[in-house]
């Protein structure tokens, strides 16, 4: 039988765990169907570390506090670090290379 914190931690991992689902489809759709590669590197740094962040969220609370749950926290803190670092990188290189910003009025698609 679950106790009133089991219910409460399992919707939360329920929570968690659509909220990354979410946030890993926004970031699929964003990366899909956004023109230029700087729109791309933003919406894949931001929304694919809010998709991972919420699902290993809900991997450390369903797991607890063994080893799986920490080693999940600690990735988790290395994605928040490494995702934005690497679009970072990407949207500047690109810059340097002379990669123009998409416009409204622009062509490309």
């Amino acid at each position: 039988m679950i106790d009133a914190l089991g219910t409460v931690r399992l919707g939360l991992v329920v929570v968690f765990t659509l909220l990354g689902l979410f946030f890993s489809f926004v970031a699929m759709t964003g990366v899909l169907r956004l023109p230029d590669v700087y729109s791309r590197a933003h919406t894949a740094s931001q929304a694919d570390t809010l998709g991972a962040g919420f699902g290993l969220a809900a991997v450390a609370l369903a797991v607890g506090w063994e080893s799986a749950g920490v080693k999940s926290v600690l990735l988790l803190f290395f994605i928040f670090v490494t995702n934005p670092t690497a679009a970072h990188g990407i949207a500047r290189a690109a810059f340097e290379d002379g990669i123009v910003p998409w416009t409204e009025g622009d062509e490309r698609r």
